[in-house]
């Protein structure tokens, strides 16, 4: 059977393929997505991202379309298990650094109805919906082999590759194809995850409520204008068909529903999640990469599952493409892990972490939460640390320069500053290199970060962006087309000659 050729083939439309198609056909690559089931998956999972993650739906388009689908989240509340308040972490929904709020609810369903219809817009890109991928086959460096059948028609296809991305969830086939193992954190808990549409206000604080205690953990959240969802620990001789009905179910999201009769509150899904930390062992094998669930699994408790998947996309994407059109050098896509392993380990042990604070330790860890939590909110920093949405910066990589302190600019985002007009960073960037810098540049300077493909922009004294310069102690930073920061410091020529690292000779 002869196989057609594309330039990247990716496995899996959820949320991550969807985001790596849209941004590989932001670049004008071919690319041929394939999804092995009909349509949409229906029911909610992930409910949050950060700013960071809604300045990534904002270069794919989508940011007014998700703004409308979205509720900012007002903080995170601790209660005991009376529901008395332990602590409470206040958080705004204006702006932040990123242009968007630092907290964002919403339903993955319509994100991904979103995402899918934005992909219309890119002729480069073809989605194949009911299409089961069989088989994966490397010969040496040569084109990746990728063989799928259509589950209405069982007929059998054939298509060959120079990219491969495998963004096709935990029971990834990708992964198993090319050899690579999830190595487990040791973190695993059954939970109970309801979801429930209502037409009824139900008049509680609108942020994130966790329940602190061992013997029925549980947490609360509005995600939606009259969707809410509601997750709690279940017991060793407990399962989701002890919670499947209403009356059964009623008394565990009665604390917050309160008045609201059954028959106003619509359950959508009852549903038992294993709640797991797992890294896989290899994220690449030659030609092939794994995204997203294929790659991570992020214990929910800081709302960082969907976000890591998406940072993988921008994170490999740009390079692929880069790649592809000859103007990088292929050494780059050692980085895609180098970058985001650690980085996805780093918020996989955090989560970890926050989960047994909550969760675990008995009787004596309820006393150690109702001494302590009260009072953190009035330790200095707590607070701004709590809800921080700031992930850890990337280590360095032929991409990332060794950071010097701890206040160094290189492997952390560039914040998407404000620069007038309505227009922020982004908006001028538009996925190209750039040197942002408060000095100008000599004509030379100019010419080579032009020939490079790149931009200047100016950081002029008082702005955010020389404020941000300046607590970097730099002058000048050359910003990656995912928006880190790849370069930083006060000579303005080493800064710019960055830009000639990467590039394919």
């Amino acid at each position: 059977m002869s196989a057609a050729t594309v330039p990247v083939v990716i496995i899996g439309a959820g949320p991550t393929g969807l985001t790596a198609a849209t941004l590989l056909g932001q670049h004008g690559v071919r690319c041929l997505v394939l999804e092995r089931w009909a349509g949409i998956y229906p029911q909610p999972r992930a409910v949050h991202l950060d700013d960071e993650i809604f300045r990534a739906l904002a270069r794919l388009g989508v940011a007014e379309e998700f703004a409308a689908i979205s509720r900012p989240c007002h903080g995170l509340r601790l209660v005991d298990r009376n529901h008395a308040v332990l602590g409470e972490f206040r958080r705004g929904t204006a702006a932040g650094k990123h242009g968007f709020p630092e907290a964002n609810m919403f339903d993955q369903p319509e994100l991904e109805e979103i995402l899918r219809t934005n992909l219309k817009r890119f002729e480069t890109v073809t989605v194949r919906a009911n299409a089961e991928v069989t088989e994966l086959t490397q010969h040496g460096a040569g084109p990746v082999h990728v063989d799928y059948v259509d589950r209405v028609t069982g007929e059998e296809h054939a298509i060959e590759a120079q990219y491969v991305l495998g963004c096709d969830g935990a029971n990834s086939v990708v992964r198993a194809r090319i050899g690579s193992v999830m190595r487990d954190l040791r973190f695993e808990q059954r939970w109970l995850v309801v979801d429930v549409e209502s037409a009824a206000e139900i008049d509680t604080w609108d942020g994130v409520h966790q329940v602190c205690d061992p013997a029925r953990a549980a947490t609360y959240m509005r995600i939606g204008r009259s969707r809410y969802r509601f997750e709690f620990r279940l017991g060793a001789e407990e399962s989701v068909d002890d919670y499947r009905d209403a009356p059964r179910l009623h008394p565990l999201i009665a604390p917050w529903t309160k008045d609201v009769p059954l028959d106003r509150l619509n359950i959508v899904r009852v549903a038992e999640y294993t709640f797991r930390a797992r890294v896989a062992d290899r994220w690449r094998d030659r030609r092939v990469f794994l995204l997203g669930d294929a790659a991570h699994l992020t214990p929910p408790f800081i709302g960082q599952g969907l976000c890591a998947g998406i940072r993988d996309a921008v994170n490999l994407c740009w390079k692929v493409a880069g790649v592809l059109d000859g103007s990088l050098a292929e050494s780059v896509l050692d980085t895609y892990e180098a970058e985001r392993k650690p980085h996805a380990t780093a918020l996989i042990r955090l989560a970890k972490l926050v989960g047994t604070a909550m969760t675990e330790g008995g009787e004596f860890g309820n006393l150690l939460r109702r001494v302590i939590a009260p009072r953190l909110h009035r330790v200095p920093g707590v607070a701004g640390h709590i809800l921080n949405s700031e992930t850890p910066p990337l280590r360095p990589t032929d991409l990332v320069a060794r950071r010097r302190s701890r206040r160094s600019l290189p492997g952390r985002l560039c914040p998407n500053a404000p620069l007038g007009e309505g227009r922020r960073l982004d908006d001028v960037i538009g996925g190209r290199f750039a040197v942002v810098t408060t000095q100008p540049p000599t004509a030379r300077q100019a010419a080579d970060v032009q020939r490079l493909g790149a931009l200047v922009v100016p950081a002029a004294a008082g702005t955010p962006l020389e404020r941000w310069l300046r607590r970097g102690r730099a002058r000048a930073a050359l910003v990656r087309p995912d928006g880190t920061v790849q370069r930083a410091g006060r000579d303005l020529s080493h800064v710019v000659g960055g830009l000639t690292a990467v590039r394919a000779s």
